[in-house]
Parts: C-alpha cells; sequence; structure tokens
C-alpha cells in the first residue's frame, strides 16, 4: 500500500471526516430555515441552531475548554441541552449526560470517575450539583447555567457564554473514532458504567435508525422521553437532526402533555416505552385529542404485552407500530420489528438492523440452534468503543469479538428474535428456570389489569417464588385467587404465581422500565 505522508494524511481525514458537528452542518446546508427545534416559546430553524452551537463553541474555548474535556449535564430536556450537546461536539470535547434521578450519591461518583472539568445544568438542580461537587473529587470545574436569562454566582448563563460570540464554526482536529459521549448505566452493580460512544459509532447507528425505522425529513417529532437517555437521544433526536426533520422538545413525558403537542402540531412520530403507552391509553381524555396525524409510532426499553399493541392499533388507525431494541452499549439500537411484523411475530423485537450482525450463543459462545435460548451477542459498528476506565468489564464485554448484552433470547428460522428475559429476571423455581415476561403475558390477558410485573422472592422451598404485582383498571376489581388460577389454565401449573400483590403504582425510571429490582426489594419484607 502506498504511503502517505502526515501532513497529506492529516487533509484527507479532514476531507473524509463525519463527526456529530459535520452531520449539523450539513443539514443546515440543506435546509437552513427549516424549523428545526420548538421549545415552550423558542422556535430555532436549522440556521439559527447551527449559529448558536458555533457561539456557543467558541465561548466554551474562550473559557478555557479544550479538546478532550468532558462536560457533564444534569437537566430536563430543553433547547439548550440540544444545542450544548453539538457545541461540545464541534470543539472535540465529551458530552455526558447525567439521569437527573439519580440519588446524589451517584452524581458524585459519576462526576469523579469521568473526571469532568465543566457542569452545564438548570436552574433546579443547581444545589444538587453544588452538593455534588464538593462531595467529589473534581476541582472547580467550569459551570453553566441552561435556558437562563442571567447569570448566577459562579454558574454562567448559556445565553451570557453566547453573547458577542462568533458564529462562525470553530475547527477542531476530530476524527471519527474519537470519543464523543459517556452515557452511565443505571445496571444492577453498586457502581454505574460509563459507556463510551464515538462519533463513528453514534452516526452509524443514526443510519440504522433511519433505514429500519422508515424516517424522514417530513417526520414531526415529540421528543418526550429523557434526554440523557440513549433511546430519545441517539435513536429518536440525532437521527431527526441527520435527516432535517423538525422536533417538538418537552420537558416532561405525561399523557396530557404528549397528547397536547401532538394535537397542536400535527406531530407524526412518538417514541415511547409501552408504561408510558400504557398511561395515554389510560388517559380518561385521550378520545377527545385530535391525534391522527400520527403515523410513526416507536416502542422499545421493555417488551409491549400483546394485549396492550392489539389496543393501540385498534385505537390509533393511522399508525404504525415499530419495536425497537438494544442496549446504550451498541448506541443503542440492535434490532426492529417492522410494522408488517407486528402481528404476525407479536412479541418479537424483530431482526437486526442494518448495521448490526447477530446471533444466539451458550455458555461457552457457542451459536446455539434456532429456536433455542441463548445469549444475544452482536457485532457491529454501533458498538461502544468501551467503558470508561473499566478495561476488565470491556474486555468481558467483548470477549470472543462479539459484544455480550446479558439478554436472552431465541433465533426462529426466519430470523426474528424474541427476548425471553434478562438473565437477571429469570426466576429460578423449584430449580427450573421460568421467563417472568411469559407470565406477564399471560395475565396482560385479563381486561381488569393495567400492568404487571412478575419476579422471583426468595423461598425456602421454591428458591424463588414466582410473584406478581399487579396495578388494576380504574374501577375493576380482581383477586390474587381468580389471578392465580388462570395462569394455572394458561400455563404449566409451575409457572402460576405463588404470591399476587395488588399496587396503585409499579416503580419506573425515567424511560420507563419498571424497576424489578425495587420491587424485589419492597416484597421481599412482606
Amino acid at each position: 500500500m502506498p504511503t502517505i505522508n502526515e501532513s497529506a494524511s492529516k487533509i484527507i481525514t479532514r476531507a473524509r471526516r463525519n463527526t456529530l458537528g459535520d452531520l449539523l452542518n450539513r443539514t443546515t446546508n440543506r435546509y437552513p430555515d427549516k424549523q428545526a427545534f420548538i421549545f415552550r416559546d423558542r422556535q430555532v430553524s436549522y440556521r439559527t441552531l447551527n449559529e448558536l452551537v458555533n457561539q456557543t463553541a467558541n465561548g466554551l474555548i474562550n473559557d478555557g475548554i479544550k479538546q478532550g474535556d468532558r462536560l457533564a449535564i444534569l437537566s430536563k430536556n430543553s433547547l439548550d441541552f440540544v444545542i450544548s450537546m453539538f457545541a461540545i461536539a464541534r470543539i472535540g470535547a465529551v458530552f455526558i449526560p447525567i439521569n437527573y434521578m439519580l440519588k446524589n450519591k451517584d452524581i458524585t461518583y459519576i462526576l469523579g470517575h469521568a473526571e469532568v472539568s465543566g457542569l452545564l445544568t438548570s436552574e433546579e438542580y443547581v444545589d444538587r450539583l453544588e452538593e455534588a461537587i464538593e462531595a467529589s473529587s473534581i476541582k472547580n470545574p467550569a459551570r453553566y447555567l441552561l435556558e437562563s436569562d442571567k447569570s448566577t454566582g459562579s454558574w454562567k448563563s448559556l445565553k451570557d457564554l453566547q453573547a458577542s460570540e462568533s458564529k462562525e464554526e470553530v475547527e477542531a482536529d476530530i476524527s471519527d473514532d474519537d470519543l464523543a459521549h459517556v452515557l452511565y448505566t443505571s445496571g444492577t452493580e453498586s457502581n454505574p458504567k460509563g459507556v463510551m460512544l464515538s462519533h463513528k459509532s453514534l452516526i452509524s447507528e443514526y443510519v440504522s435508525c433511519i433505514i429500519d425505522g422508515k424516517m424522514s425529513e417530513k417526520d414531526v417529532l415529540v421528543h418526550a422521553l429523557p434526554l440523557y437517555h440513549s433511546a430519545q437521544l441517539h435513536v429518536f433526536l440525532g437521527p431527526s437532526i441527520y435527516l432535517g426533520a423538525s422536533g417538538i422538545i418537552l420537558d416532561q413525558a405525561s399523557p396530557t402533555t404528549i397528547m397536547n403537542a401532538i394535537t397542536k402540531f400535527g406531530a407524526s412520530q412518538l417514541f415511547a416505552p409501552p408504561t408510558v403507552w400504557i398511561a395515554i391509553l389510560r388517559d380518561p381524555n385521550f378520545d377527545t385529542y385530535e391525534l391522527s396525524s400520527l403515523k410513526k409510532c416507536y416502542y422499545g426499553a421493555a417488551i409491549m404485552p400483546r394485549e396492550i399493541l392489539k389496543e393501540l392499533s385498534r385505537r390509533l388507525p393511522n399508525a404504525l407500530f415499530w419495536n425497537f431494541y438494544g442496549q446504550t452499549e451498541v448506541a443503542p439500537l440492535a434490532t426492529a420489528l417492522q410494522p408488517e411484523d407486528q402481528l404476525r411475530k407479536l412479541g418479537s423485537a424483530g431482526r437486526p438492523t442494518l448495521n448490526v450482525e447477530t446471533k444466539i450463543v451458550d455458555d461457552k459462545d457457542q451459536e446455539v440452534a434456532r429456536g433455542e435460548i441463548g445469549e444475544i451477542v452482536h457485532q457491529t459498528p454501533h458498538a461502544m468503543i468501551g467503558y470508561l476506565n473499566d478495561p476488565e468489564k470491556t474486555k468481558e464485554a467483548f470477549k470472543n469479538g462479539w459484544f455480550h448484552s446479558g439478554d436472552l433470547g431465541i433465533m426462529d428460522e426466519e430470523g426474528y428474535i424474541t427476548i425471553v428475559d434478562r438473565k437477571k429476571d429469570i426466576i429460578n423455581t423449584g430449580g427450573v428456570n421460568v421467563a417472568s415476561r411469559e407470565i406477564e403475558e399471560i395475565i396482560y390477558q385479563l381486561e381488569e389489569v393495567s400492568e404487571v410485573a412478575v419476579i422471583g422472592l426468595p423461598d425456602d422451598y421454591w428458591i424463588e417464588a414466582i410473584t406478581a404485582i399487579v396495578v388494576l383498571k380504574d374501577n375493576q376489581t380482581l383477586s390474587a385467587a381468580e389471578i392465580t388460577h388462570y395462569c394455572q389454565e394458561e400455563l404449566s401449573k409451575y409457572k402460576a404465581p405463588k404470591h399476587v400483590f395488588f399496587t396503585e403504582t409499579l416503580p419506573k425510571n425515567p424511560s420507563g422500565k419498571v424497576l424489578k429490582k425495587d420491587l424485589r426489594d419492597m416484597y421481599s419484607k412482606q
């Protein structure tokens, strides 16, 4: 292969570069005057968005932020959140979104573990962050205030940072494989893990989202779920900017707020986990909203109960549905179930997306036969470049050259994958492994049931006793005995719940996942 001198190599690398900052530039060139986002009373075109990103990037540089520095953001959804993300990418720094529902000890851990040199937040979280800074090992980080007209104390507002700064693009020496984001997983371990995603990881994943999600520049999206989470941020917001679609940013995901936004702006696209879709369906005013513009509906983060999917299809007849499955470590999309397969392959997570190869393996990493249960593993350019400061867990995750998801699944003869359960959610009852999801699907068939989560509780006889935690629909009654009897009729008797508890709500994280660990902690004491 002919050699290229270092100077020429840099020029060629720059010409071929494809980073998050480049992505926004290209969209701005295509659609400068098109509406990019609406957030509360703020509306920006792609031209204005790009100018604000450049002003922010120049302001950060003049404040001493350098390429490779790590900046954490703790905030609900906002326009400044998006501006900050692209400004940080444009100067080659690293963006670290933090879950605002975390306890302060977890925030403190992340700040120290990531060695952040800058922080961005909204006014409501200033005190919490100051406490975390004080308790952490970081020293005097730069502080920036989002969605504020004025600076406060040591916190400089983004508006003041942008003032008088150039709208010209920053030119930084960035490559596609450079670290762009670190997203911390909630996980089940004592400390969260920092998932490192490069520009290449993210943009490869955006392409898969666009192709397999049939996304278009004509879409009008409602961004309702938290942007700190990889699903809303990298399956929907990132790809929508890549395409030049328009977005409505919401800072809460209540059914009323979401349906108001769809009705007011004629939104065509919405992502929500099953728990939020269920809440929308159960809203007493559902039928009073004008939701006919909604054409593309996506769910993920958990399995959609069959009966809920059927009800959604009936009550939103203009909408097509996709199931997206994956995890943060693959940026996060891995497989997709297309609209035409929703009923034919009900309950499936679909097939691997454009840039993903997937197989099912046993404990020795040997591929299992079609129809057999094993761990889901992937090879994909979406994949993280490792866990921050954790080479051992990185090596374990990429054992034998495949990323190991920790999910158990089955692949059928057509290549469709069904998620059986997380390894940690398999219930060992009487020495036999049972998938909690199988029991949940049966209980969801009872029309009185609004939500259900099935867990295993420690038991001297059964090892783990199958336990159902049930939320009933308003004004409905159902006994524990009736639920157990129905499960015994529909399943092998050993799979029927040994205990049934009723509750008004299930604990969930902000992305809508039911917190089964919390349920196990709560009900093991009863």
